[in-house]
């Protein structure tokens, strides 16, 4: 992996989570320079430690579920190097919320955070990037089957996916590609702690006998930003461990 966006420029929003962790750093070891993006996270230690280790990087911060901080963002990260060719929306919110006690103001906080936020990210970023630039949004496999309690949740990724399809149909003569991933659970510190009948469920049941790691879905966003993906766009990469291909009956 290494070298393979050398000389490029990414931009990763939500870095200063997990997910957004794992990916920021997997840019930064294929040779791109990287903006990390947080909003009340902190991400100077993700920039010192991609530092540290021989890579670029720099932080901004914004509040992603206003447009203008969008645009904003997005500016600023296309001028710290004079250009921007990759932007990974991963920026999210998963809180628990019964539908039948699920208020207005629930409903569209997640909304705005998950999908509002990608619409607006990408309609500043295709401003900026160059033909064989790529946007890459972080969607989750519950967005193909719901969950309990994440109604909201689940409808702003399913939702997210058929978004990043109908940019890559307009997209697309632009020479700019679109695509999703979709995660299964990925480990975080704390998890199993938080909820051991669910990890201990999900392991059991997943062929690959794990829980994902940050890094997985890394490797799988700077695959579809990289020229190994220049004809895919409009598709929906699954990283799962398998956990969807498994009989629901």
């Amino acid at each position: 992996m290494t070298g393979l966006l050398t000389d490029k420029v990414a931009l990763v929003t939500g870095a200063s989570g997990g997910i957004g962790h794992g990916i920021a750093v997997r840019f930064a070891q294929a040779g791109a320079a990287v903006v990390v993006h947080g909003h009340r996270g902190d991400v100077r230690a993700l920039v010192a430690e991609i530092t540290t280790a021989g890579g670029r990087a720099t932080g901004l911060r914004a509040d992603l579920s206003s447009v203008d901080e969008c645009r904003r963002l997005v500016r600023e990260a296309a001028s710290w190097r004079g250009r921007l060719d990759a932007v990974v929306n991963c920026v999210g919110v998963q809180p628990v919320q019964e539908l039948s006690d699920m208020t207005d103001a629930q409903w569209r906080a997640v909304v705005d955070v998950n999908l509002t936020s990608a619409f607006s990210c990408t309609q500043a970023a295709v401003e900026v990037l160059p033909e064989g630039g790529s946007v890459t949004h972080i969607a989750s496999i519950e967005g193909l089957q719901p969950a309990a309690g994440h109604a909201h949740y689940s409808a702003s990724k399913a939702a997210l996916i058929m978004y990043a399809r109908s940019a890559a149909l307009e997209y697309g003569p632009r020479g700019i590609r679109v695509n999703t991933v979709s995660p299964g659970l990925i480990e975080r510190p704390g998890l199993a702690e938080d909820w051991p009948d669910g990890v201990e469920r999900w392991t059991r049941a997943v062929p690959m006998g794990r829980l994902g790691r940050p890094e997985d879905v890394g490797d799988a966003c700077v695959f579809l930003a990289s020229p190994m993906a220049s004809w895919i766009t409009g598709n929906n990469l699954v990283v799962d461990g398998g956990i969807t291909a498994r009989p629901t009956w």
